[in-house]
């Protein structure tokens, strides 16, 4: 994976705690970030090829005012992994909304992230309007299922994804499109947000947590 350290500056991470039974939620907001880079944290970079530009920019239709992440760096996979998370079993979430893109109009979230090339990837595409689910393994992107949804740009999306074992779901706007079983990356890994070719994408409200441990 390429870094993009230059985007990466020393900062603080502040998130929101929620105590829910045995599991722990977190999100992050970004309000309280200064505008610029995302705080060191946040490990940007790119799957392939190209680069990757992750900024802490206001946003007067952020859901969580004021600020949001936007990510205008052009390269084949862009990503930004909050490596401090790391979950084997819980969930990821984030609102996304897609600004422009000739190639791509993507938003997405990872999971069980070893590194740049290894990591468990959904996203939805406003170009496309679908919903996809991806592995990557050295560096190599893979399709396990996409499905039709609508996907409009400009818009926010909520896009979700709840993983245990084996089990993966992936829901966008409170509705589940994919439901499968995939062992393909396994144990603890951190989470992120991604994007892909030239979209330019903003984000806001990412948030995840640990899968309440059964009694």
């Amino acid at each position: 994976m390429r870094t993009g350290t230059a985007h990466c500056a020393a900062g603080f991470l502040v998130v929101l705690l929620i105590a829910t039974g045995d599991a722990m939620a977190e999100t992050v907001n970004f309000d309280s970030y200064s505008p610029g880079a995302l705080p060191s944290p946040w490990v940007c970079g790119v799957t392939g090829g190209g680069a990757s530009r992750w900024t802490v920019e206001p946003d007067a239709d952020a859901p969580g005012k004021p600020n949001v992440v936007r990510q205008s760096g052009v390269g084949d996979y862009p990503l930004c992994a909050l490596k401090a998370a790391s979950l084997t079993d819980g969930y990821v979430e984030v609102k996304f909304k897609a600004l422009s893109g000739r190639r791509d109009q993507a938003g997405g979230v990872m999971w069980r992230w070893k590194d740049g090339d290894n990591y468990y990837i959904a996203r939805a595409n406003a170009l496309e309007n679908n919903v996809s689910l991806y592995y990557t393994t050295n560096g190599r992107r893979s399709t396990i299922k996409y499905v039709d949804a609508p996907v409009a740009k400009s818009t926010w999306h909520t896009l979700r994804v709840d993983f245990a074992g084996t089990s993966i779901k992936v829901a966008l706007n409170g509705k589940t499109y994919i439901e499968v079983q995939d062992n393909r990356i396994k144990g603890a890994g951190a989470v992120g947000m991604w994007t892909k070719a030239d979209s330019v994408t903003a984000f806001d409200d990412f948030a995840y947590g640990a899968a309440a441990q059964s009694k």
